[in-house]
Order: C-alpha cells, then sequence, then structure tokens
C-alpha cells in the first residue's frame, strides 16, 4: 500500500524509506499478502461427510477484548458449508463491517471441531503461510492505529461499510524471525493479560459501586440509613405532612380551576396496597397522586407539525433523564411558539422528571434552571409536588430505588417499546418521612453518592489508562522494543563465551 502512495507524493517515499531504515536489526518490512492467504476457498462439498460436526462462529461469539472464540456453536457440515466464510485451525479471523472492525472485533482460531470453521460472512480469513504466527498477525491487527488505517479505507454506504481485502493484502508489517515471534508473542500476552486482569478488576468496582448506590436508596427509603438520627432527634410524625400537603393541593387546584387553568377538582387516590419492607412508625404512606399538583407529560412535535431546530426552548427526551441527573449535551430544540399551545407540559425548576418508555424507564433526574421553560416529549413524564411538601430529591430517589424499580418495571406494559404510564404513576405508593428527616436522607445520600462518584472517576481514569497501556504495549511490540532481537541475543551470547575461549586458548 505504501508502493502506491509513494506514486501519489513524495512524503510516502520518505516515510518507507524511514520505516525500513528503523526496522530492527534482522527483521523485514512486508506485506500481508507475502505472509498470509486472504480468504481462501473453502473446502470441497465432498471433502467432510455432510453430518460431521464443525464450529460455527457468529459475530457475536468473537470476543473483542480477549481475542477468542468465546461463544461458538456445534452444526452439522451440511448447514453451514454454503453462505458463510470457511476458516480452520490456526486462521486469524478478523470483522470487516463497521462498527465490529472499529470495535477490534478479531481472534485467533483455535478448538475448531474436526478442525474445521464456518462464520459470519462479515470475517476476512488470514491464513498464515509459515512466515508468520498466527498471534503475532493477530496482535499486529489489533493495533489501534491498524484499525484506523482500515476505518479509512472501508468503501460502501453507511452503516455498511467494509474493509476491501486488498487493503489487507497490501498492508504493510514489520517481520522478525519467527524464534523472535514466539518471544513477542508471549512477552505481549502475558502483559496484556495482566492488564486484562486490572480492567477485570476496575469492572468489578463498577458493579460494586452500582449495588452500594442501590443498598444506600433502599437504606434511605425504608428509614434504616436514618435510624440513628431519629434516636438523637425529635419525633415528629409524617401525619400532620401529609394532611398540610393535601389541604394545599386541594387550595391551588381549585385556584387553577377558578382562573380557568385546570379541570375540576377531583379527590386524589388513596394508598390501595402496603409496601413490602416496613417503614417508621412517625412516616406514612401516600400516592404520588396525594403529593403533587401535576402529573403530565409532553407530545411529539412532529405530530404537531414542528421540527427541530438549532435554538429556541430546550425540547427534553428520554435520552437527556438519566439516572439522578440531566445529560443536555445532546440538545434538540424547539421554536418558542411550540409552548404556546402545549403550556401544560412546560417544565418547571424543580420538577421531577421520570423516563416512561423503552430501555431507559424508570430513570428519573430533578429538572434544573438550565431547563426552566422546557417542553418535553410523550418519552418523559413531569411530576410536579405540592410546594412545601415533599422534598423533590427524596421522591427521586425514591423512584431510583430498589423497590420502586421493581414496581415500575413490573407494571409496565409489555408492548414493542416497553412503557409506564401515567395511570400507572398516580396510584404509586410511597414512603413520606417527616419534613426535617426527608432533608436528613437526602443529605446523606448526596454525601455518599458524592463518595462513589468520586471513586467512580478514579475507576475510569485508571481504566483508560489500561486502554492505553494495551496499545502501548502493542506498540513496542512491533517496533521491536519488547524483547531482544536475535541479533543481540547472538551478540550477548558471543560476549558470554568470549572469556571462556580466551581462557582454553
Amino acid at each position: 500500500m505504501v508502493d502506491s502512495l509513494c506514486l501519489i507524493h513524495p512524503t510516502f517515499y520518505v516515510m518507507k524509506q524511514y520505516i525500513e531504515n528503523n526496522l530492527p536489526e534482522g527483521w523485514i518490512l512486508t506485506t500481508i499478502a507475502e505472509i498470509a492467504d486472504l480468504n481462501p476457498p473453502k473446502p470441497p462439498q465432498n471433502a467432510f461427510d455432510p453430518n460431521t460436526i464443525v464450529t460455527f462462529v457468529p459475530m457475536p461469539a468473537v470476543d473483542a477484548e480477549l481475542g477468542i472464540i468465546s461463544k461458538p456453536v456445534d452444526r452439522p457440515f451440511s448447514q453451514v458449508r454454503k453462505g458463510y466464510t470457511a476458516f480452520r485451525e490456526g486462521d486469524v479471523i478478523m470483522a470487516k463491517i463497521t462498527p465490529c472492525m472499529e470495535n477490534g472485533k478479531a481472534a485467533v482460531v483455535r478448538g475448531l471441531k474436526n478442525s474445521l470453521g464456518f462464520g459470519s460472512t462479515e470475517f476476512h480469513v488470514l491464513r498464515p503461510n509459515g512466515a508468520v504466527l498466527p498471534e503475532y498477525l493477530y496482535h499486529f491487527i489489533r493495533r489501534e492505529s491498524f484499525r484506523k488505517a482500515a476505518e479509512s479505507e472501508m468503501t460502501g454506504s453507511v452503516g455498511q461499510k467494509r474493509v476491501p481485502a486488498e487493503f489487507l493484502k497490501q498492508s504493510e508489517i514489520p517481520l522478525p524471525p519467527i524464534s523472535e515471534q514466539k518471544r513477542i508473542v508471549a512477552k505481549v500476552e502475558g502483559l496484556l493479560t495482566r492488564v486484562n486482569t486490572t480492567k477485570e478488576h476496575l469492572a468489578k468496582v463498577a458493579m460494586i459501586l452500582k449495588r452500594f448506590r442501590q443498598a444506600v436508596l433502599a437504606a434511605a427509603c425504608s428509614g434504616r440509613l436514618t435510624a440513628d438520627w431519629r434516636d438523637n432527634n425529635q419525633r415528629e410524625n409524617a401525619e400532620d405532612l401529609i394532611l398540610k400537603i393535601l389541604n394545599r393541593r386541594r387550595t391551588q387546584l381549585e385556584i387553577r380551576k377558578k382562573d380557568g387553568l385546570g379541570a375540576r377538582y377531583k379527590e386524589p387516590l388513596k394508598p390501595a396496597y402496603k409496601l413490602a419492607f416496613e417503614i417508621p412508625d412517625t412516616w406514612c404512606l401516600a400516592t404520588i397522586d396525594q403529593l403533587t399538583l401535576l402529573i403530565t407529560k409532553g407530545t411529539s412535535p412532529k405530530w404537531q407539525g414542528f421540527n427541530y431546530s438549532d435554538r429556541g426552548i430546550p425540547f427534553i427526551r428520554s435520552q437527556n433523564v438519566l439516572w439522578g441527573n440531566l445529560y443536555l449535551t445532546d440538545m434538540a430544540y424547539l421554536p418558542p411558539i411550540f409552548n404556546d399551545s402545549h403550556e401544560n407540559s412546560i417544565i418547571h425548576r424543580g420538577d421531577v422528571l421520570l423516563n416512561l418508555v423503552g430501555a431507559s424507564v424508570g430513570r428519573s433526574s430533578i429538572a434544573t434552571e438550565a431547563i426552566e421553560g422546557a417542553n418535553c416529549n410523550q418519552a418523559v413524564a413531569i411530576i410536579r409536588l405540592v410546594p412545601e411538601g415533599m422534598i423533590n430529591k427524596f421522591l427521586m430517589y425514591y423512584f431510583l430505588s430498589p423497590h420502586a424499580q421493581e414496581h415500575i418495571h413490573e407494571s409496565k406494559a409489555d408492548v414493542a417499546r416497553a412503557n409506564f404510564n401515567l395511570d400507572d404513576i398516580r396510584p404509586m405508593v410511597g414512603p413520606v418521612p417527616p419534613l426535617a428527616e426527608q432533608d436528613e436522607i437526602v443529605r446523606r445520600v448526596d454525601a455518599m453518592f458524592k463518595l462513589a462518584e468520586a471513586v467512580e472517576k478514579r475507576v475510569a481514569a485508571a481504566t483508560a489508562r489500561a486502554e492505553k497501556l494495551t496499545q502501548a504495549v502493542l506498540a513496542k511490540a512491533f517496533r521491536g522494543e519488547l524483547v531482544p532481537t536475535e541479533a543481540e541475543l547472538a551478540r550477548r551470547l558471543k560476549h558470554r563465551r568470549e572469556p571462556q575461549i580466551r581462557k582454553e586458548q
């Protein structure tokens, strides 16, 4: 490939000369086509009995992290001999389609039934011809720089782009002697095993933090988190708070009706079931309906003839509502006139937002000043609490707690896109602590989550360093800096023998 580029621009000729002049002693610069057969032909149909069991490898079976086939399937030869890519023991397979190629889907083929395998037609097959070890070739194509070069050469339409075979054939590879390749592979795999072990431990920390958050929320919403606080503070009863909330709710909704802004006052739904866990005797149960002035959702702007614009009012979608916070980087906007006809779904600062649809159902956050006056679509519920009643963050934390999440996912409609309806929110029962205790619960949960977030950031930074370390190891390997060259070993051996030779003379 570099040869063809040299004809286009002299810079590439200089690059090629630099690479060749800086190869480690005893290495050569060659092409993949010279050391491996690319996409070799399938075995003849009569080469195996139709009932012979062979290994079938769909794309998901390739572990991009470890470079192995982790979930192969056994199939008879007759089922896979047509319409699939064939490979055999010791081949290297590499995904050619986006995004699998960019994600590093490649592996050395080992452990095939009857030494024969078939798989997705989206694999390129590289069969070493004896000049290169399969593992050496695999680690070469695993490098990020190689994948980026392959990505730049992809052809085809968006979503269906593929790496052409010609790119692989012409790709140049620095090649040491086989004995040195063995030492390089052993060193690389030893180091990467340690890196992967570190990454596995870091991934476990992420799961531990997730369980920690769930445990904190479970304790917070059952009263266990503030048991010591109740022992040391005046014991209020939430019954008085509930009565105040209901009175304020009636007053405000009747005022809205009088002003022509709402429907006729309707008594809120009362709790129809008990929670699956015990709560302190100073707490009460209430429905979300009893605690709120408004439970509503937005609509699709397209249904109303509106298109997204580059500026205007922020338009909140389910991807903007995360677990306890908002993601405002990927924002949509609508013309301000949209709010004129959709006043009921205008978001106020302090509203509790809850995702209703799809994979993100149950995620909840608080509307901040940044989205004051925004609107939302039908996938996001707006829950507006009665003022001076329940603390909005306590309700958000309850929505995110294991009990509430279980209730939400059990109640969601089983349709093409699972959804939780407004009519599911209103009768939902939750715990109501006294106001002072709510405040203490929120303070403690915030502090614990802040600690977890700090650990999470450190884990993310360590994971990023581990990812870079993988590529650093591979870069050093193919520059000849990871193990001594054969020539260097020969000189060392000669140096050790010289005193003995002089002594014998």
